[in-house]
């Protein structure tokens, strides 16, 4: 059951071959041949996908994993919920290519709601952007408010996914969405070793820092991009000191000559 069993805990728990591979540490080749039945996995290999996917190793090889009842859900969805892994919902197209789906702001209450269901996600805009990394899974966000200036309301970011809140960096600007705050953009503190909760600043001083607890937290997503429609407004006071600067440095040079 090696081919099945992993192309449906790839596809259910949102991983591209591409991150499988990545995370397995081999090629996205392999991947694809192991899914087709072209090859089979080495022991060691077959170890480490159990391990990433906390199944046994006799459930991984003889066990159709899509099938097994546990009560009313199906054992992917069981497996899921008791060993608390969060699961991503992405789109590809047919060269399993992932798309970067946006979300509107207007679609931000729904997405808490809808973020890891699969029907949800293949409903929002998608596009491309060839500019970015092909490693990782990007989503892009439509953000509201002045908290973040000079990032301004109606900006669209581009985030990231982080799979290990722990190894977040301070400072580092993060989409993150969770159940009382919903989805919002700051810069990230880490504070999970010590008091398990995430400190969020804004970059505009009026608005002061809070905390939210890691286990009213969702998804986050580092920012990578942002696309906006305003443009950076000209310091046409700047301008003028730099006209009388430079006015100052040709009376200078007159002076001398004289």
């Amino acid at each position: 059951m090696v081919d099945s069993n992993l192309k449906f805990l790839r596809k259910r728990l949102g991983y591209t071959q591409a991150q499988l591979a990545e995370k397995l540490n081999i090629k996205r080749s392999l991947i694809g041949a192991y899914e087709e039945a072209r090859a089979e996995p080495k022991l060691s290999t077959l170890v480490n996908i159990s391990r990433l996917f906390e199944v046994s190793l006799d459930q991984f090889i003889t066990q159709d994993l899509s099938q097994v009842q546990f009560g009313d859900n199906t054992h992917s969805e069981s497996l899921v919920k008791t060993n608390n892994m969060r699961v991503l919902a992405i789109t590809v197209d047919k060269e399993d290519n992932e798309y970067i789906e946006l979300v509107p702001h207007k679609a931000s209450a729904g997405y808490l709601n809808g973020y890891a269901d699969p029907e949800f996600i293949e409903e929002l805009p998608r596009f491309r952007l060839p500019m970015l990394s092909t490693l990782g899974t990007h989503r892009a966000f439509e953000i509201k408010g002045d908290s973040m200036l000079p990032i301004a309301s109606g900006t669209v970011i581009i985030g990231k996914y982080i799979d290990d809140w722990s190894e977040i960096k301070d400072g580092t600007p993060c989409i993150v969405v969770s159940q009382n705050e919903g989805v919002v953009f700051k810069r990230v503190f880490n504070k999970i070793k010590n008091t398990a909760v995430l400190r969020l600043h804004s970059d505009n001083p009026v608005y002061d820092p809070y905390e939210v607890a890691v286990d009213d937290v969702n998804e986050i997503w580092e920012a990578k991009a942002f696309i906006s429609s305003t443009f950076p407004i000209a310091d046409f006071s700047l301008n003028k000191l730099t006209s009388i600067v430079l006015d100052l440095q040709q009376e200078v040079i007159k002076l001398k000559k004289a």
